[in-house]
């Protein structure tokens, strides 16, 4: 197992297993500390006006129509730039997707993440994490904005790139097929955060194709300002559980995924987990233990998979494997501890 990056379509530092934990998020104070999408400095190369979210849906709501993206368009160039789709897609926005959309369903969870036809799980666990910081979340993801008031058929989000905060605005049409979300969706029907977040990450890069395959680290570096650290786990330092405990208790984001097979994209092993595949980890938690044969803590890891589906670890402590019997009823409580094929598992650091 290594410990931060990828996606099926990425290579490891030197072909050698990493970890990664990015730290010390640098959040934002003042308005004025972000940029918006177009001025100097943002790192975008402007076609039309700077694009202020603000003005933007203020002109929209005073002539009561919903914005349309000129930079971004609603056009097959905007998903692919190598090819064209392989099946005809079509740009909906939310409200003829489904009937009362909405940003958040209940708040904003790791379970919002659900991966869609693109390989950027890369970005998306990265995106899970964020949902358990919510400064840091609502850094990227402002609450200002929503489907009900003001609404004008645009929103924004906030990424850290070249060195400050940048502010990308996008409308809500999203690529569809057969009426449902091509790409990154939420478990909620009607909740769209995650998806027009999604949308916002691919105009800053030009397009969704160009998600495919990528760095967790440089994700959540995007989403943080913080700084990566990456540990070669062929030569890991000897307190590396420890290193992760005190990320986790900073509120650092971490990743982690097995080296990739070159000859085979995303093929599962046989304990459940997908090489090539980025996870989030969601907990590093030190568990108390007491069996005839072993007794006090051990240290375990709860990792998702952005699928949010049943592929998962099947190992030792994973869903209702024996070991769980060990463990106080107090102390599952505390940990959260649930079983359901929602992508989400605990797994001994060992293993």
């Amino acid at each position: 197992m290594s410990w931060g990056e990828d996606d099926g379509e990425t290579a490891h530092m030197n072909g050698k297993p990493a970890a990664q934990v990015v730290e010390e998020p640098c959040v934002v104070t003042k308005s004025t500390d972000v940029e918006a999408l177009g001025e100097r400095g943002s790192g975008f190369r402007k076609q039309t006006d700077i694009q202020d979210f603000y003005k933007i849906r203020d002109e929209c709501l005073a002539e009561g129509k919903l914005w349309e993206d000129p930079e971004f368009e609603a056009v097959d160039s905007s998903i692919f730039f190598s090819r064209s789709p392989p099946r005809p897609f079509e740009w909906k926005r939310p409200m003829e997707i489904v009937d009362n959309p909405r940003l958040f369903v209940e708040g904003a969870t790791r379970f919002d993440v659900q991966q869609g036809e693109l390989g950027d799980c890369w970005l998306l666990a990265a995106v899970a994490n964020l949902t358990l910081q919510p400064t840091l979340f609502h850094q990227v993801v402002p609450d200002d904005q929503s489907f009900v008031d003001k609404y004008a058929g645009i929103f924004h989000f906030r990424f850290w790139q070249y060195g400050r905060w940048v502010d990308v605005v996008v409308d809500d049409r999203l690529p569809t097929c057969y009426g449902k979300l091509v790409y990154l969706h939420s478990s909620q029907s009607n909740e769209f955060w995650s998806a027009l977040l999604e949308k916002a990450y691919a105009k800053l890069h030009g397009s969704y194709e160009a998600l495919k395959g990528g760095s967790t680290c440089e994700a959540m570096e995007d989403f943080t300002g913080g700084v990566s650290e990456m540990y070669d786990l062929e030569k890991p330092p000897s307190n590396l559980f420890q290193i992760l405990l005190k990320a986790f208790e900073r509120n650092s984001l971490m990743g982690c995924s097995i080296e990739p097979d070159p000859s085979v994209t995303e093929m599962q092993t046989a304990e459940g987990l997908v090489k090539g595949h980025a996870y989030s980890i969601t907990r590093v938690q030190y568990v108390d233990i007491n069996t005839p044969n072993t007794q006090g803590k051990i240290p375990l890891l709860r990792l998702r998979n952005p699928w949010g589906n049943e592929a998962e670890w099947t190992g030792a402590w994973s869903d209702k494997s024996p070991e769980w019997r060990f463990i106080p009823e107090s102390e599952k409580q505390e940990i959260g501890l649930v079983f359901e094929e929602d992508g989400e598992f605990w797994m001994s650091y060992r293993d």
